[in-house]
């Protein structure tokens, strides 16, 4: 086999493609590759020869057929420890290729494009490049092959300090392994787009066979007990403003139900469009509010329960502040997340080395579909991305809402979608008063919060009530009288309404419908 080693470029991303393939020829490298990869390197100075020259046969089928060929592949395929493979190289003067360095068409970009036509999505993916990047795979131990920009550097690296000049094995099953869920996710990508569509590309909400793609971002120290195992695993579509994209500026590691009760606490304030905070424990809001900024939005937000706000996790849709972060440090906290802190808060949280601080860049985008696994299968739904506004509202009692309480409703609507059902919360001058969560009994639900109000000091008197779904019965309207309430906002649709807008009209109340429910288990 032949003694100087080859690499074989030809990548769609071209981020750093010309100084990696410097560093490669300067090692001794002689330089394969492909159309305009080709023409990028030759231009800046680099000497490459074109795949068409290198195989003896032109690119053809407006470049569908390049790399496709005997001489590639043989080069990256052959074993060097196997004679009959050195001989059948010989035989057809074939030499090695040691590196593969390929990324693919941006199938995933293309078809994100709500005008992409089902043609250019078929055009749009790549044939040459997943065979190649799989066959240098499958040789893994003597091919180094690598799909992202990102391992140039190490790559280069690696090969300047080995004697021999080589990848260790090491590195190369990495690289292997990188490469494999490389192509597995872009093939999941095309599968995941046909399969959601008919001929005429009109999409189906819920494709024949979906496959999820995810990396793990961090391994954990446990999972929600300790006898548990546990990683946390970002997903390869995750949206802008998703908890996954969270930078984390400073303290320990995050633990399982950090990650799960911050993505509660995002979720729910990233719904306000006034500077709000939401505190969360156990995954339910346990305070929100809304103020003129993040020190007054958070002061009333932990006064609606001071007690269970120790420990939680702390959200902002606005910058923190010093005059916040001080505030914060009043209370034991386990997580503080916003789009920014300013430098003198994060100075102020330096001293506070255990409190770890979450900076997410703000966007209201939500995924397409919200999964739960269950025994053998799992749940697919389209994500609960309904916002009632106010003109959805129907006034079904004879008092009718004033101005202050339809803001106060709408408030108090916006925090009981993301409290477990079900859910009853309290409300009133935008902040929460009181919050029943999660119980097997809505009225059980509500005298919770009417409890948990009274142990904060928290007068429910003209308060509103947000009810995640359905009274089932008139009883649930005379606790919330008894507690104070003088407006509910309810989904409706129960066979009982009329019993239950009877007994808000005999109370007094005033009694919204939204015509949407908002469970959440």
């Amino acid at each position: 086999m032949s003694s100087s080693k080859q690499a074989l470029i030809s990548v769609s991303d071209k981020t750093g493609v010309v100084e990696f393939a410097q560093s490669l020829e300067s090692l001794g490298y002689k330089l394969l590759s492909t159309g305009g990869t080709a023409r990028l390197l030759s231009d800046a100075g680099i000497s490459v020869t074109e795949i068409g020259d290198y195989t003896g046969f032109p690119e053809m089928l407006d470049g569908r057929v390049k790399t496709l060929h005997p001489k590639v592949h043989a080069g990256i395929l052959a074993r060097r420890d196997l004679e009959q493979h050195a001989a059948s190289l010989k035989a057809h003067d074939i030499p090695t290729i040691d590196l593969v360095v390929v990324n693919l068409y941006p199938f995933a970009s293309t078809v994100a494009d709500p005008s992409c036509t089902l043609e250019n999505a078929i055009e749009n993916i790549d044939i040459g490049g997943p065979s190649m990047v799989r066959a240098a795979a499958k040789n893994w131990e003597h091919v180094g092959v690598i799909t992202s920009p990102e391992d140039y550097s190490k790559v280069i690296a690696e090969l300047t300090d080995s004697q021999a000049g080589v990848l260790s094995r090491e590195t190369r099953f990495t690289l292997c392994k990188q490469a494999f869920s490389h192509t597995a996710s872009y093939d999941s990508n095309v599968s995941n787009y046909l399969t959601a569509i008919d001929i005429q590309g009109n999409k189906h909400k819920f494709p024949e066979q979906i496959n999820i793609n995810f990396r793990k971002s961090e391994d954990l120290r446990y999972g929600e007990n300790p006898h548990q195992q546990a990683a946390f695993y970002e997903d390869l579509s995750a949206l802008p403003g998703a908890l996954a994209n969270y930078k984390q500026i400073q303290g320990k590691e995050l633990s399982y139900n950090n990650i799960a009760d911050s993505d509660a606490a995002w979720e729910c304030v990233k719904s306000f469009s006034e500077p709000a905070c939401v505190i969360v424990k156990h995954a339910n809001p346990c305070g929100a509010a809304i103020g003129e900024n993040a020190l007054k939005a958070y002061q009333k937000a932990f006064s609606t329960d001071p007690t269970s706000a120790f420990g939680g996790i702390i959200a902002f849709n606005t910058a923190v502040d010093e005059h916040t972060a001080i505030a914060i440090g009043n209370q034991f906290v386990e997580v503080v997340i916003a789009p920014m802190f300013s430098d003198e808060a994060k100075a102020y949280f330096s001293g506070k080395k255990n409190v770890r601080l979450l900076q997410i860049d703000l966007n209201q985008s939500v995924n397409e579909h919200d999964y739960k696994r269950v025994g053998g299968g799992m749940l697919v739904q389209s994500s609960d991305a309904k916002h009632v506004l106010e003109g959805d509202l129907k006034i079904v009692t004879k008092i009718k809402p004033s101005a202050e309480q339809i803001t106060n409703l709408m408030f108090a609507w916006r925090v009981a979608k993301f409290v477990k059902s079900n859910a009853i919360v309290f409300c009133g001058n935008g902040m929460t008063l009181g919050v029943g969560a999660g119980q097997m009994s809505r009225i059980d639900s509500a005298r919770i919060a009417s409890i948990k109000a009274e142990n904060a000091n928290l007068s429910l008197s003209d308060s509103v009530v947000a009810s995640d779904a359905f009274f089932p019965f008139r009883d649930g309207l005379d606790v919330l009288k008894n507690a104070g309430a003088t407006a509910v906002i309810q989904p409706g649709g129960s066979v009982r309404d009329d019993e239950v807008i009877a007994a808000a009209n005999e109370h007094g109340i005033a009694m919204v419908l939204t015509g949407t429910r908002h469970f959440r288990h």
